[in-house]
């Protein structure tokens, strides 16, 4: 018995050092422009059969009300980005953009396929096209005229730039925006891109402030989603299970030892 409690104690210390570094990711993030914050899951392990229940005995004898199943341990069953609005910043630079809501940004790749942002933090390239801080296309490409004097963005993700002399604004452009049914099926790739897979389906594109599409702010940007005083809670936790499975190692092998010493 004292092997199966080894074995177990040693999945739960398994289970507790990826939770740690789960959180640890998280603390280190706790300042990453839109990034969302990650939850370890777990579920248990398959279970060895003592005792069946809701069969009989023997002949004649009623139905066992109640099995005897041991549990086996614990196993990481997903890392799950948790996708909830982070607070929106002022920082004044008119190329920064929060989404207040659901949707993410559309960016080309540096294979030319198209990921996926809440990073707002955009600039302008030597084109003056509209690109992320690692030079990645905004798409649908956005082109700001070289005498524009100001460029605004809407709610609704409507570019104008002011040109002197005109007392109009000119739209250059439209931000389009994407969703998912599964956000926590999206693939992250670092960068603060994310990709799109089989388990968080196809994006389904539109524009802000329409349908299940968030706002945009100009000037602002999305804060990491990160509480740090959870964090800190979560890692004290994690800290303490990982102690408790160590001390069920500690007493399995003293246990054992006492078996082994009695044996002599």
């Amino acid at each position: 018995m004292s092997m199966k409690a080894l074995a177990i104690a040693a999945t739960g210390m398994s289970a507790q050092q990826t939770n740690l570094d789960v959180i640890a990711n998280n603390i280190a993030n706790i300042n990453t422009t839109g990034f969302k914050r990650a939850k370890a899951e777990f579920t248990d392990l398959l279970y060895e059969t003592v005792r069946s229940q809701g069969v009989s005995e023997q002949a004649g004898l009623g139905l066992v009300p109640e099995g005897a199943k041991l549990g086996l341990g614990v196993r990481l069953a997903a890392i799950r980005d948790v996708h909830l609005q982070g607070a929106l910043d002022s920082t004044g630079n008119p190329f920064d953009l929060a989404i207040n809501g659901s949707g993410y940004f559309q960016v080309t790749g540096p294979n030319g396929d198209t990921l996926y942002t809440r990073d707002g933090a955009f600039n302008l390239n030597a084109e003056r096209q509209l690109v992320t801080l690692n030079g990645y296309l905004v798409e649908p490409a956005i082109t700001i005229p070289e005498d524009a004097t100001k460029v605004t963005v809407n709610e609704s993700g409507i570019v104008y730039a002011y040109v002197d002399g005109q007392a109009a604004a000119t739209q250059v452009g439209q931000i389009a925006l994407s969703n998912f049914a599964n956000e926590a099926g999206l693939e992250p790739l670092g960068d603060n891109l994310f990709r799109e897979t089989e388990a968080s389906g196809s994006a389904v594109n539109g524009v802000p402030a329409s349908d299940n599409f968030g706002k945009l702010n100009q000037g602002y940007l999305e804060s990491s989603n990160v509480d740090a005083i959870r964090e800190i809670t979560e890692m004290i936790s994690a800290q303490r299970a990982y102690e408790m499975n160590s001390k069920v190692i500690k007493a399995a092998d003293e246990m054992s030892s006492t078996v082994t010493q009695g044996m002599r």
